[in-house]
C-alpha cells in the first residue's frame, strides 16, 4: 500500500453542489436564494439585524471571566489557634467554638502569629509559614 493508493471511504464524501448554472441543473437562475431582498443580493455579516443596534452593542462590557472551579476556602490563622486549650484540631471543632463561620470548601490554615505548645491541626490545606511554625514547636500537621 501506497499513499497514492488511499481514498476516502466509499459514500464519505460527495461532489459540491454547483449553483447558478442553467435551468437544467436544477438550481440555476436564481440559485436556490428566493427572489429579491438583501439575502438573494449580498453577503450579511454574523450578528447583523437589519440596522437595529445589535445585541453584542445592546449589552453592557463585561470584562474578564469567573472561574466556576474556584475553591472558597475558611481561613483560620495560627494566633486564633493559639488560643484554643486543645490539642488536636479541627474543623469541626472550629466551627463549633464559633471560630469560622462556615467551613465551604475546607479549612486553610496561615501563618499569622505563633503558636506556644505542641499542637496536631487536620486542615484541607496549609502555608508553608504555617506548617514550619506548627512543626517547629513539635505539633503535626494533617491534611484531611
Amino acid at each position: 500500500m501506497r499513499l497514492s493508493d488511499l481514498r476516502p471511504a466509499p459514500g464519505s464524501t460527495r461532489e459540491r453542489k454547483r449553483v447558478g448554472r442553467g435551468i437544467g441543473s436544477g438550481k440555476g437562475k436564481t440559485a436556490g436564494r428566493g427572489t429579491k431582498g438583501q439575502k438573494a443580493r449580498g453577503q450579511i455579516r454574523p450578528g447583523f439585524e437589519g440596522g437595529q443596534t445589535p445585541l453584542h452593542r445592546r449589552l453592557p462590557q463585561r470584562r474578564g471571566f469567573t472561574n466556576i472551579f474556584k475553591k472558597d476556602y475558611a481561613i483560620v490563622n495560627l494566633d486564633q489557634l493559639a488560643k484554643l486549650e486543645e490539642d488536636v484540631i479541627t474543623p469541626d471543632l472550629l466551627q463549633e467554638k464559633g471560630i469560622v463561620k462556615d467551613i465551604k470548601d475546607g479549612l486553610r490554615v496561615l501563618g499569622r502569629g505563633d503558636v506556644e505548645r505542641a499542637i496536631t491541626v487536620r486542615a484541607h490545606h496549609f502555608s508553608k509559614s504555617a506548617e514550619e511554625k506548627i512543626r517547629a514547636k513539635g505539633g503535626t500537621v494533617e491534611v484531611i
